[in-house]
């Protein structure tokens, strides 16, 4: 199980560093297209769908990552409360319920995904972008959360001491 978790934290560094050039990515993207735009006077036709389609990728593939930095918002009153084995009892109740939720988003992202590759749709502009492009980083940073709630809930059952981490 130990390999399991180096595995899955590997995949979520690659995740964190996949976000982070997205949204380089998006930022390069949007100034190149203020240049176009006000000191050429040309318009722009792929730009702002890229960026939109960027940020959001980076959402979904940049979980992972955060949930391994221990990054997302939480509330730790009861936890703090209960300490010790309460809160990793509470620690590990939390990480299943998400884990639920975040199969469920999983597997309703990947009959989008499969449904739009299946049928050949494609965005509604003139990019004409392929559909299943954009709607790929739902289910595959999706998926690789669940595997790192997995992980998480591993560390935390199998650490010793208040603060497994």
């Amino acid at each position: 199980m130990k390999r399991f978790v180096s595995v899955v934290e590997m995949l979520s560094r690659l995740c964190g560093l996949t976000s982070m050039l997205l949204i380089a990515a998006s930022t390069l993207v949007v100034s190149q297209m203020v240049f176009i735009r006000y000191f050429l006077g040309a318009s722009t036709v792929w730009q702002t769908e890229f960026v939109v389609y960027a940020m959001i990728a980076s959402t979904f593939i940049g979980a992972p990552y955060v949930l391994m930095l221990k990054g997302h918002v939480s509330v730790d009153l009861l936890p703090t409360l209960l300490g010790g084995k309460g809160k990793r009892l509470l620690d590990v109740v939390a990480a299943l319920l998400s884990l639920a939720f975040c199969a469920l988003l999983g597997r309703s992202g990947w009959d989008y995904f499969h449904e739009a590759l299946s049928k050949g749709w494609t965005t509604d502009t003139v990019w004409a972008l392929p559909l299943w492009i954009p709607l790929l980083p739902l289910p595959l940073g999706i998926g690789i959360l669940c595997l790192q709630y997995i992980a998480e809930i591993y560390k935390n059952w199998t650490t010793t001491g208040e603060n497994p981490a």
